[in-house]
């Protein structure tokens, strides 16, 4: 493990690489073991509570990434304890965004046309923790000189214009943009001065008294959605599996 964290990333970081791959495991495996129980075969099934409640697996995954996160700020960023702890969060972050979109519509959408929000919300961050890795850091402090980083001034401004950047690209109703945006400054940039979503609080606000810019906009984000919304759809029913057409069921309130 020490080899592996001298030759191949840099110090410190191997937890995010062990938190990383559990991450990404644990949201595999789970896709694989419940597409199986939906299809009825295996050895798997749903668990459920001696009062026939059925227990979702956000419920342990909750429990680990506290578990995790805990160790981790006590365990520091060397060490088999720190090591363990960002496995055990991993597992746990892994658990709880499968069902992201269950937290979020507070009902079992899991495999309706909702549910692909969890798939959406676990490539993203794993695509922002793997940037991470590979050297990037928020809001593009890696862009400035070592000049530069030892003038607070300079790092507190390229902080807040990036911010800025991300927060306007946000507004204009580009989340996935804005949140990729933190990592690498560039995009938000592109989202910042492009024109907003047509329903964004960016659009309802500037464009309430410009026709043109309004239709202008709702043609784009036309044309981008049907461009895009089919492949994205097809990707994330690839990984996830593809919702049915049946409507969501409310979960117990308890």
């Amino acid at each position: 493990m020490g080899w592996l964290s001298r030759n191949i990333i840099e110090p410190g970081k191997l937890p995010l690489l062990l938190a990383l791959v559990a991450f990404v495991l644990t949201f595999v495996i789970t896709r694989v073991i419940t597409r199986l129980i939906r299809a009825g075969k295996g050895p798997f099934g749903n668990i459920s509570s001696s009062g026939g409640v059925h227990v979702h697996h956000v419920v342990p995954g909750v429990i680990l990434t506290l578990v995790g996160g805990f160790g981790a700020v006590a365990g520091g960023q060397h060490g088999f304890g720190s090591c363990l702890a960002a496995v055990l969060f991993g597992i746990g972050a892994g658990l709880v965004l499968d069902e992201f979109a269950l937290v979020l519509h507070l009902a079992d959408v899991y495999w309706t046309p909702d549910g692909r929000k969890s798939v959406e919300m676990v490539v993203l961050t794993a695509s922002l923790v793997g940037l991470l890795l590979i050297g990037f850091s928020p809001l593009g402090v890696n862009d400035l000189t070592e000049d530069q980083q030892q003038n607070r001034a300079a790092v507190l401004a390229n902080v807040l214009v990036n911010f800025g950047f991300a927060l306007i690209a946000l507004f204009k109703g580009k989340v996935r943009m804005a949140v990729l945006g933190v990592i690498v400054p560039l995009v938000a940039l592109v989202a910042a001065v492009r024109l907003a979503r047509p329903a964004s609080p960016w659009a309802k606000r500037f464009y309430r008294n410009r026709p043109r810019a309004r239709a202008k906009a709702g043609l784009r984000a036309y044309h981008h959605d049907r461009r895009w919304v089919g492949p994205r759809r097809a990707f994330q029913d690839w990984i996830g599996g593809a919702p049915d057409p049946e409507p969501a069921r409310a979960l117990e309130r308890r």
